[in-house]
């Protein structure tokens, strides 16, 4: 079957710069929700950037202690289905920023979506707050999907809230980074040839990440007596199938063969998805239901109130360009991986004390090492993604499948950074639960186990010389389950643990020696590749990817 025609974009890629609105809000009280996720984490440096007084309401603070604006903003704890924690957060607010969706919720997220949106409405109408501004998705008239018709219901809400709003309406958004940019990218590196639902038929208008933070940036500024919802979207109008081809010929690959079958219903393409890329099936679902229909811009009239930038919208093919070199550079701001996994524990790790009269079982392992701590710290902050897991990568590469088809996010979700992790981050099924830098990194495991797991690292000098190391597995079984699973694995914790242990601590050893000949790369690279060819064998490096 014939490949569709991509429509060339001959422009030169734009500098990477931020569009600047500083007029909108410049020495504004700007409250943002949904300042861990994929946007919000861009949009509010952007805001401080612009002389706003932000301040962010986040669940979890934890998540925000690593993030290079963090000090730059006022944090307040709190949940938007609590008034007793949103009223406060709205005292003194000009403009509130609406950027919190359950995209990949489970159970009645429509309910709590719609408790969390009448929240936010009374309390900004009773704080006397300027101006909401909200992003949601374009859809069509008629029936939608559920997540389309809550994002939709959402917006209905704070539309009748009393509070001027303005409701952008994007569809797929492309960014280093974000959900569909992956989606997209895994579906055409991986597959020569797709099979694939009808609806990559479908029209649908992509917008790049950085016009979608000019628009929101500018929406600040709109005239009070505006209250309505606008479409947003970039120049190119395109079908899935024309996406997928488009990116092919950004990333050097050769187009993709596709043929459209009917008997991929939403539910068995999200399945599909689950398995070839690091999307998981809860984000999966949400995002193969809004393709269900042709999601295109049916009027303009934002450019009556915030114009687009001088240098006019990105075409398709430079947004994804654009993105493939952020994420070639190790420049990846932010991803849909810093959001929550629904389902997964949330709960932190008790103190030790906190142990007694609990069931816990531990793994606990420790050596020292002749290499020097900054060495060491070193290879544990590089841990995971493509840089592997340090032991037996057929059984962590196994692990990962088995909790992907369940569901789990399994091990592709990789890592932000190659040498870097701040507090949140993704670190394929783990999260980043707490850093300190130099000394100790704690993760908590987002895959699908019958209880709470751990692994956390620690590294101290030791004295005369050298470092020493620290690794502690630990596990809280729920029921009769999580004791089974513990006693299954048991075997497998000799190899995989010590393995762990004994390869961190040489490959730190052997990046010393090569720094100390002034051979060594970056993140100590020359003797990572080593131990990759050396102790890995075939697919060593793949333990991650």
């Amino acid at each position: 079957m014939a490949t569709d025609p991509v429509p060339s974009d001959p422009r030169p890629a734009a500098d990477p710069v931020v569009r600047e609105n500083d007029g909108a809000v410049a020495r504004r009280r700007v409250l943002v929700t949904g300042s861990t996720g994929y946007i919000g984490g861009r949009l509010t440096p952007r805001l401080v950037a612009a002389g706003a007084d932000v301040r962010v309401l986040v669940r979890s603070p934890g998540k925000l202690v690593d993030v290079p604006w963090a000090g730059d903003v006022e944090v307040v704890e709190g949940d938007l289905t609590d008034a007793s924690t949103v009223r406060p957060a709205m005292e003194g607010v000009d403009v509130v920023y609406y950027l919190a969706h359950a995209m990949g919720g489970r159970g009645d997220f429509e309910a709590a979506e719609a408790e969390a949106a009448h929240t936010v409405a009374d309390a900004a109408r009773e704080a006397g707050v300027g101006r909401i501004v909200y992003l949601g998705g374009l859809h069509p008239e008629g029936e939608l999907s559920k997540h389309l018709q809550s994002r939709k219901e959402v917006g209905d809400i704070l539309l009748a809230s009393g509070v001027p709003t303005v409701a952008l309406q994007a569809g797929v958004v492309i960014g280093s980074g974000s959900a569909s940019f992956e989606m997209i990218r895994h579906l055409t590196d991986v597959l020569p040839y797709m099979p694939a639902p009808k609806w990559v038929r479908n029209q649908i208008q992509p917008i790049a990440v950085r016009d979608v933070l000019h628009y929101l940036l500018g929406a600040a500024d709109v005239p009070a007596d505006v209250n309505r919802t606008f479409d947003i979207g970039g120049p190119d109008v395109l079908r899935y199938g024309q996406m997928m081809n488009g990116y092919a010929l950004e990333a050097g690959l050769k187009q993709r063969p596709i043929a459209s079958l009917p008997v991929f219903t939403p539910w068995l393409a999200s399945q599909w998805v689950n398995l070839v890329t690091p999307v998981p099936r809860a984000l999966a679902v949400p995002i193969i239901a809004s393709l269900q229909y042709d999601c295109v811009v049916h009027e303009n009239d934002i450019d009556q109130y915030v114009p687009a930038p001088a240098e006019g919208l990105l075409r398709y093919r430079q947004a994804v360009r654009l993105a493939l070199q952020r994420e070639k550079d190790g420049e990846v701001e932010t991803s849909w991986q810093d959001s929550s996994v629904s389902g997964a524990p949330s709960d932190l790790l008790p103190s030790d004390p906190d142990w007694s009269g609990h069931i816990v079982y531990t793994d606990d392992r420790e050596t020292d090492s002749t290499a020097p701590p900054e060495e060491l710290w070193k290879v544990v902050e590089s841990i995971g993604g493509e840089n592997g897991w340090y032991s037996f990568p057929l059984a962590w590469a196994a692990r990962g499948w088995m909790d992907r088809l369940v569901g789990g996010v399994g091990l592709q979700r990789g890592r932000r950074s190659r040498s870097t992790l701040r507090a949140g981050d993704a670190l394929d099924w783990w999260r980043v639960e707490k850093i300190e830098r130099g000394h100790l990194l704690r993760l908590r495991a987002e895959m699908k186990v019958p209880g709470g797991a751990w692994l956390e690292m620690t590294v101290t000098p030791r004295e005369g010389g050298g470092s020493h190391y620290r690794q502690r597995a630990v596990f809280f079984p729920q029921g009769l389950g999580g004791r089974l699973y513990w006693f299954a694995i048991l075997p497998f914790h000799g190899v995989i643990f010590s393995g762990m242990l004994e390869r961190i601590t040489a490959t730190a050893e052997r990046d010393a020696a090569a720094a100390s000949h002034g051979d060594d790369l970056p993140g100590g690279q020359a003797a990572r590749e080593a131990r990759v060819t050396a102790d890995d064998g075939p697919g060593g490096s793949a333990a991650g990817s």
